[in-house]
């Protein structure tokens, strides 16, 4: 009986001060209107549950074995009580690295798109609803000449993205015609490429999801189609900034992983830590870049001294807002984390347990992308605060 208080106490004190903290924060009508956001448009956090789901799909029709029909076998959910719950001491330090990368996701692109970033590429090729030439118009406009060579990279990526689902599924077939050195090679360079588009899709679907939350805010009707261009149009603008970003990730992060399957790269993975802190602190460090891309004519150099002077006024909700963002995507991890390791090989545990992580992460999410937007808005001084909506 005593254990079992023992247990509850810390979680009703733990839900307490997580109430409290929601609701006496200088963020907490930011984070009202956020939620209220979702409420009137709900793709803003369906929309990362479906990337989880599919993503969650893929990895598991790829990586899970099935051995029997016995790993449906529902009495492994009606086992609760024999099941081994790790304790919050043990997973803690698997939660950190997530949940930090979970916060910069916020600023820049908050989920994995693949696998459906293959069927994305082949909508942009087919010019699904005119996005193809609204992509080619828009860098011709952003960047004259080298807007083609900018295309140029979008498009092998978009086919690099295209073939990666083909060449996972084909790696057995493939094992009995090349030697196994020369498939991870192939493989891992296509991964490579490929990861240009899916981060830039990411980063696309950011964009549109920041223009629905803004339109929110302003209280602007949009048809959807033209909201779909609109975000293209945009993203050439945030792509300066982005293309920072891929090239920085793929310096110190992709190099040196490719580069492994070519050369011995001593102890190549154990950096890999460091790599991911570092990325996430040049997002964090540059937060507002983004979307102030995103919403107002500027250029990059603009942006940045737009960021340097919202950070100056408004530090303390900024601290506030990060804070928060850090207390959902590190209890989150530390609940994955737990629960995972009490269902260990329990298959049908697993995807019910993955389905709704899946769920509650693109739920809050969501929910933070929306109040982001909120905050910035409110943020914002000066004749920016007041300009309207841009029309490009």
């Amino acid at each position: 009986m005593f254990t079992g208080l023992s247990r509850v106490y810390p979680l009703i004190g733990l839900l307490s001060g997580y109430v409290i903290v929601l609701l006496f924060n200088p963020v907490r009508v930011p984070l009202r209107d956020g939620f209220r956001c979702l409420l009137r448009y709900k793709r803003v956090w369906l929309t990362f549950v479906l990337l989880g789901f599919a993503y969650f799909v893929f990895q598991f029709s790829t990586f899970t074995p099935i051995q029997s029909t016995a790993d449906f076998d529902l009495t492994q959910i009606t086992s609760l009580a024999t099941w081994h719950w790790p304790t919050f001491m043990e997973v803690w330090q698997e939660a950190p690295i997530p949940a930090l990368e979970g916060v910069a996701g916020i600023f820049d692109s908050a989920t994995t798109t693949y696998p459906l970033s293959a069927i994305a590429a082949v909508l942009m090729l087919i010019n699904w609803r005119g996005l193809h030439g609204a992509l080619v118009r828009a860098l011709h406009k952003r960047f004259r000449f080298w807007g083609y060579l900018l295309y140029l990279i979008l498009l092998l990526s978009a086919v690099a993205a295209l073939l990666k689902p083909i060449v996972y599924w084909a790696l057995p077939l493939w094992g009995g015609l090349l030697p196994a050195q020369g498939v991870l090679q192939i493989s891992a360079s296509v991964d490579a490429v490929a990861f240009i588009f899916e981060y830039l899709f990411g980063v696309y679907i950011q964009i549109y999801l920041i223009a629905v939350c803004f339109a929110w805010i302003r209280g602007l009707s949009f048809e959807e189609g033209e909201l779909f261009r609109f975000a293209m149009r945009r993203f050439s603008y945030v792509l300066e900034w982005a293309g920072i970003v891929v090239f920085v990730s793929t310096l110190i992060v992709r190099l040196p992983l490719l580069l492994a399957y070519f050369m011995n790269i001593p102890d190549v993975l154990d950096y890999l830590p460091i790599e991911r802190v570092v990325m996430c602190g040049l997002i964090i460090a540059f937060s507002s870049v983004q979307i102030s891309l995103a919403l107002h004519n500027e250029t990059l150099r603009g942006a940045i001294r737009a960021h340097r002077e919202f950070i100056r006024n408004n530090l303390n909700r900024f601290g506030w807002f990060l804070l928060i963002c850090g207390i959902h995507f590190f209890f989150l991890t530390v609940a994955d984390a737990i629960v995972r390791g009490a269902i260990a090989d329990r298959l049908i545990a697993m995807i019910i347990w993955k389905s709704i992580f899946v769920f509650l992460r693109g739920l809050i999410t969501g929910w933070l992308l929306a109040s982001w937007v909120c905050l910035f808005r409110r943020g914002e001084t000066g004749h920016v605060y007041h300009q309207a909506w841009i029309e490009y």
